[in-house]
């Protein structure tokens, strides 16, 4: 979590006064509800080029077989992970063969031929008929990342666990898509609150489908340690037992990580570790004394306080614990990257932080890893290959510019825009707030490419959602603060800017609401999206809000196609407008 000293001060009294009255509605929120979008205008990330067949569709019946490259493993885990998702709605069998010489008029064919140069390595080409579906690409990233395309090209309810009605029709036209920035992260901070491996793997789902390559987990801070270590194993029984606000926490095995990197290497997601340091460390030195200047290991800590902490820089054994502990994870990584965090060290003196960098960079380098880190490291001079991460509020930073200027590259997460544990609104049941509230228009209205003063598209190697865990506890939480602004920011990293156009995007990621509906996803129904209804009216049977009247026990009402519920006294206070205690529940969409 980021969060500067000087902002963390928040209010959680109930309010005793009337707040001014509101006035008209803004037109952001009087979206109605919509009937479908057309499947090539529902996209997202809207690709490249799409270049629709009038009149053409390709019909999606029992018989219909996958087909994918002759003699290739990687194809054919592509066309099993495809035909694995359609058959459960479909109760089709979609048997998956080697394709044919020529594509079969009875399949959809996904070879790593005859795809335009201009993909690159992970775009494809998509060619839909009334007789097949072909999808080629370079490598099966590419293909992996057509296949998400062709999902979108189906009916919403294609993603239901159980078999559903159809027809299952797929549009005619000419798809060509490749990424805008060939790194697409996520993070979610698993030390706060500790979420198990089936979380991890629900979310990595989640990401795939939005093209998203990249989940950096965030495994260590000061509430605890999530990974099992093998030559100091108190990080993980010890530093691992707690979490934010107590309970039990929990940690992952070797094998339970190395299965979720599996996984995600089966959904063409590299796995980024991160072990925050010489900061966030109390779990650390909670569990081993020696990590300690004075020798005195402090308790473990359950609140969310930050810059406490910091390992000991004149010790010999402190870079021991950090080589042990990025050896063993490295082994366990195959990814080219492993994060050393690197922000909020206020307890080490600026010399001392210059010192550990300086010393923890060539240990990742020598288990074969590039280093990324929060930008504070780029007070050090960090060599080129080397990644700044921006977490910051303001559109500049010198250290982030000078590293550029050396040759690194930087991941942009700008808190006020990228950080998905940001509230949406005063009114959201979680999340923080210090970086201010992150509507889903904030969350798509800002361009990578020229954000920070002094680097340049070139320089950014692409962008990262973070999402931090002191109010989220399960999946139903991650879902609500990640969707739909994760779409916004998978749209930023994939799309060419040329595309960038809130007005359209809105009506795309309105469509979304049937799939994610299908997939039981928790998300958040803003205002600001016209939600893809399926055709059918929205209806509010409770009485509209009036901004002149006390809600106590009658504090249901309808309000911009919302149903709210006063959670204690209010007059006034807008739903989803005003409340800095967060008066009225959202309960969704009528």
């Amino acid at each position: 979590m980021k969060i500067p000293r000087a902002q963390r001060g928040r209010k959680w009294g109930v309010a005793l006064a009337v707040a001014t009255m509101i006035g008209g509605l803004t037109a952001a929120t009087q979206n109605p509800a919509i009937a479908a979008t057309p499947p090539l205008q529902s996209i997202v990330p809207v690709p490249v080029s799409v270049q629709a067949a009038a009149g053409v569709t390709f019909p999606l019946v029992a018989s219909t077989k996958i087909y994918t490259e002759a003699g290739s493993a990687p194809a054919k885990e592509v066309g099993d992970y495809l035909a694995a998702i359609l058959r459960k709605s479909t109760g089709f069998a979609l048997p998956v063969a080697d394709a044919p010489a020529t594509p079969a008029a009875d399949g959809i064919t996904l070879l790593l031929n005859g795809a335009p140069a201009s993909v690159g390595q992970q775009g494809y080409q998509l060619v839909s008929t009334a007789t097949t579906v072909v999808l080629r690409a370079i490598t099966a990233d590419g293909l992996f990342g057509g296949v998400q395309t062709l999902r979108q090209l189906l009916p919403g309810k294609i993603e239901s666990s159980t078999v559903q009605t159809g027809p299952w029709t797929i549009p005619g036209a000419t798809i060509l898509d490749y990424p805008r920035f060939a790194y697409r992260g996520a993070m979610l901070d698993v030390a706060r609150h500790f979420h198990p491996v089936a979380s991890v793997k629900r979310y990595l789902d989640q990401l795939a489908q939005y093209k998203i390559n990249n989940l950096h987990l965030h495994l260590a801070d000061d509430q605890g340690w999530r990974i099992q270590i093998d030559s100091w194993p108190r990080l993980a029984t010890y530093g691992g037992s707690t979490q934010v606000g107590g309970g039990a926490g929990g940690y992952y095995t070797k094998a339970q990580y190395s299965d979720i990197v599996a996984y995600a290497t089966s959904r063409h997601i590299t796995i980024i570790p991160e072990i925050d340091m010489p900061g966030h460390t109390n779990a650390a030195q909670a569990s081993y004394a020696e990590l300690n200047c004075n020798g005195v290991a402090p308790a473990l800590r359950t609140d969310i306080e930050v810059g406490y902490s910091s390992l000991c820089i004149s010790k010999d054994i402190t870079y021991q614990f950090v080589s042990d502990v990025i050896r063993e994870i490295s082994a366990l990584t195959p990814g080219p990257y492993f994060h050393i965090g690197g922000d909020e060290a206020a307890a080490t003196p600026p010399a001392d932080y210059l010192t550990f960098i300086n010393k923890v960079l060539p240990i990742v380098a020598a288990n074969g890893k590039q280093a990324i880190g929060w930008h504070d490291i780029a007070k050090a001079t960090l060599p080129a290959n080397a990644t700044p991460q921006f977490w910051g509020t303001t559109t500049s930073d010198s250290g982030v510019s000078n590293a550029v200027s050396r040759g690194s590259k930087v991941i942009l997460s700008p808190a006020n825009k990228a950080y998905l544990d940001m509230k949406y609104n005063s009114s959201s049941p979680i999340g923080l707030s210090w970086a201010g509230y992150v509507e889903v228009q904030d969350a798509y209205n800002w361009n990578p490419g020229a954000y920070l003063s002094g680097v340049g598209e070139s320089a950014v190697r692409g962008v990262e959602s973070p999402l931090w865990t002191e109010t989220v506890k399960n999946s139903a939480d991650i879902e609500y603060l990640a969707f739909p602004r994760l779409s916004a920011h998978a749209e930023l990293g994939w799309s060419p800017w040329s595309t960038h156009d809130w007005n359209t995007f809105k009506v795309r990621l309105g469509a979304q609401a049937p799939r994610w509906k299908a997939q039981a996803i928790n998300f958040y129904a803003s205002g600001q999206v016209p939600w893809d209804n399926g055709g059918v009216p929205g209806t509010c049977t409770q009485p509209a809000w009036n901004a002149s009247s006390i809600y106590t026990g009658g504090n249901v009402v309808s309000h911009n196609a919302h149903k709210w519920t006063a959670k204690w006294w209010t007059q006034g206070e807008e739903p989803g407008t005003t409340g800095e205690w967060g008066v009225w529940r959202d309960d969704g969409a009528c």
